[in-house]
């Protein structure tokens, strides 16, 4: 990293953003305090046992946690280079003392005597070392201000006593209190209160015996240290609501903006000038903690659409009118909105994206060009930024970042320097593969239309020659070539019922042929026909043609990184092509229990992994698009779609709301060349803004039309439901 940050001193390159980090210095944190003792060796690697710990480090986090993690993890064969959970992410917390006849777990062991809390710990993971679990164990009772909070208030009360209780309270800084102040552990993070006095809703209540389980809001300040002990070692505080921005040239607190969930993990997740760097030193726990977060923030973020949304209903404006002047129920009308086409993921906002990619399609045929591009974890950019013994799939971050900015390389040098041709529109999108590294796919459309008989000039699916490019040759045979599988590795994952998913090892052909279904056949030259070969040494199979990924090399010599290139030749394929880029990340297909309650789908839904945390975290485009699609409204009169309260009602009935269509009606009333247009061609001639069509400003003038400019923007007409209004 060639830069360094003038308001946070985090190391970036110096194409990134630069708010990536603190938003142009409106966010200012504490640091995480650098580890003690014996912890900070084994995290470095100087004490012998670090291997071990690292390891085992979150089985060791575990026996410290003073919270249940609740979460479904996913493992995928013996080795899972990444951290992945299905569903719901939520964190748990029991009562002072266990039930009678139980052992005492989580917060309840801290509460015992020092043997007997090791001996606890120990019995749970018998395969971890006792004298480091008695060291962490002594660093955490001298240093973690919640264990020693916890040790004073218990001694405050009787234990067999009902009529008190503790709690952690959700926000711990008086107003106007200094932030330096609030953001330090204390040794007071937990007050004694009696039973009947009041507490905050998001406060965090404990009593000393009891059998229920309490979850921790996301949004409660100590989430983070009370599950991640070891990482959080003196009890520094996590995300809460209340954190103020800052004024960059003044350094005060701005007191009406707040530090966003988003915007105080991405600056925690930086790398920073002339520090420790704590977190970026736990690896998979760094991984397990990313995940966390990054659910943290959509979770949070899905409560805002839920609490905000609960109480806004939807109806053709028809139905609604003549609803209230039936006197109608108004709770019993319209439907609730829940996860709305806004929120990237959601099945509207995937169902759109499809949309504007067969709107490109129907303007400009079909694509060219279906490029995948997977990330190299061994790109120097990575390997240079890893920590002496430290692997690629131990800090995501770092690969994230690299290969966002890959893609932006590569979709500037395929946009700007038109190595395959004028570029008219493209579009792509970021997925992840079960192991965590991130992929994209893109979709390329031209100007002028690749030839047949060019096909070779830009893609190719042959082994270089060694003598003649031994550079290519090398970047081919560690990047494209597919497998092997079938009867040399029948447990390859592309390996279904006996046979090759992707059709390997192809047929030898000496010249390219156009397929049937929507790829050519590229040639693939024997080796008796000048084919050259390829030896994999671990397991002495010889590799042909045969097994080759099509790929252009330009792209593989820019990117030294799987780039399969595949030129797109009949419109078969098309819908496919263009739903399957647009399928979001993985999703478990499970019985829907309440069909309003969309948050609560998509939750139980989701799969989430510490590379997909990490790039939504910093706020990197999961899907992008040019040019610009519109979407327009299609509804029968008085049928479109308003959104209202109990509160607006009335207003919305005597006012309906102006749709892109009866905009558009309006607009060819009073402008004649809006007249001569189709619906679908409006918006490139005219932008929507304020509820109105106005003309655009920018863009190529029109002949003939002075003060008409056409920009590049694209509309599609919303699906209309096979419904009997239709």
């Amino acid at each position: 990293m060639e830069k360094v940050c003038n308001y946070c001193c985090a190391k970036k390159w110096s194409a990134e953003s630069l708010g990536i980090c603190c938003s142009n210095g409106h966010v200012k944190l504490n640091d995480i305090d650098e580890p003690l003792g014996i912890l900070k060796e084994l995290l470095i690697g100087t004490d012998p046992r670090s291997k071990h710990f690292q390891k085992n480090i979150r089985k060791y986090n575990g026996c410290f946690a003073m919270t249940s993690f609740g979460g479904k993890e996913v493992r995928e064969g013996n080795y899972m280079p990444t951290y992945k959970v299905h569903g719901q992410i939520y964190h748990l917390i029991g009562s002072l003392l266990p039930s009678l006849d139980t052992r005492a777990q989580f917060l309840q062991i801290y509460f015992t005597s020092e043997d007997e809390q090791l001996n606890l710990r120990h019995d749970s993971v018998p395969s971890l070392k006792i004298e480091i679990l008695k060291t962490l164990q002594q660093i955490l009772r001298d240093n973690n201000s919640y264990v020693r909070s916890f040790i004073t208030a218990i001694e405050q009360i009787a234990l067999n006593k009902d009529n008190y209780k503790i709690v952690i309270h959700a926000e711990k800084r008086p107003l106007g209190e200094h932030r330096g102040r609030y953001n330090a552990p204390t040794t007071n993070e937990v007050a004694v209160l009696m039973v009947d006095e009041e507490c905050g809703f998001r406060d965090i209540v404990l009593r000393s015996r009891d059998n229920t389980f309490q979850r921790i809001s996301e949004l409660h300040r100590s989430y983070d240290p009370l599950q991640y002990p070891l990482i959080f070692i003196r009890g520094e505080d996590g995300y809460n609501i209340s954190i103020p921005q800052i004024v960059p040239t003044t350094g005060q607190d701005n007191s009406r903006k707040m530090v966003s969930c988003m915007q105080f993990y991405a600056y925690k997740l930086m790398v920073r000038e002339n520090s420790f760097n704590t977190l970026h030193r736990y690896s998979q726990l760094f991984n397990q903690y990313c995940v966390d977060m990054g659910a943290k923030m959509i979770t949070e973020r899905l409560n805002f659409i839920r609490a905000h949304q609960k109480t806004l209903r939807a109806e053709n404006y028809i139905h609604l009118r003549d609803a209230v002047n039936e006197d109608s129920n108004v709770a019993d009308i319209g439907q609730l909105v829940i996860l709305p086409s806004t929120f990237t993921g959601s099945p509207r906002y995937l169902h759109e994206r499809t949309q504007d990619a067969l709107t490109y399609v129907r303007n400009y045929g079909r694509p060219d060009l279906f490029i995948t591009f997977t990330c190299n974890p061994e790109w120097p950019e990575v390997k240079t930024e890893l920590y002496p013994g430290q692997r690629p799939s131990e800090r995501h971050d770092i690969v994230a970042r690299v290969f966002h900015l890959k893609v932006q390389q590569l979709i500037k040098i395929i946009t700007k320097k038109d190595i395959f041709g004028k570029v008219r529109c493209y579009m792509f999108s970021i997925e992840w593969q079960k192991r965590g590294l991130p992929h994209a796919h893109i979709l390329i459309w031209l100007v002028d239309k690749i030839r047949s008989d060019e096909i070779d000039s830009i893609i190719s699916a042959e082994i270089p020659n060694k003598d003649e490019d031994p550079l290519l040759y090398d970047i081919v045979c560690k990047n494209m070539i597919h497998g092997p599988c079938g009867a040399v590795n029948s447990s390859s994952p592309c390996m279904s019922n006996g046979t090759c998913s992707k059709r390997y090892p192809r047929d030898f052909l000496q010249y390219t042929q156009t397929g049937d279904d929507g790829y050519p056949k590229y040639r693939r030259r024997c080796p008796a026909d000048g084919g050259n070969i390829y030896t994999i040494s671990h397991c002495n199979f010889i590799v042909d043609n045969k097994w080759i990924v099509p790929y252009c090399p330009i792209l593989s010599r820019c990117f030294v990184a799987h780039v399969n290139v595949e030129y797109c030749h009949s419109v078969q394929a098309i819908k496919y092509i263009c739903k399957y880029i647009n399928k979001g990340s993985d999703a478990a297909t499970f019985a829907v229990e309440n069909k309003k309650d969309e948050v609560q789908n998509y939750l139980n839904g989701r799969y989430l992994s510490t590379s997909e945390s990490i790039w939504r975290i910093l706020g990197f485009s999961i899907h992008e698009r040019y040019s610009t699609v519109v979407h327009l409204s299609v509804h029968l009169e008085n049928g479109q779609r308003v959104y209202f309260t109990e509160r607006n009602l009335q207003q919305v009935i005597e006012n309906p709301p102006q749709t892109t269509l009866t905009a558009f009606f309006a607009l060819c009333a009073v402008d004649k060349f809006a007249q001569t247009l189709l619906y679908h061609q409006v918006p490139a001639y005219y932008k929507w803004f304020n509820k109105k069509w106005q003309r655009r400003k920018r863009g190529q003038d029109v002949d003939g039309c002075p003060g008409i400019k056409r920009d590049t923007v694209l509309g599609i007409m919303e699906c209309i439901p096979d419904t009997p209004m239709r």
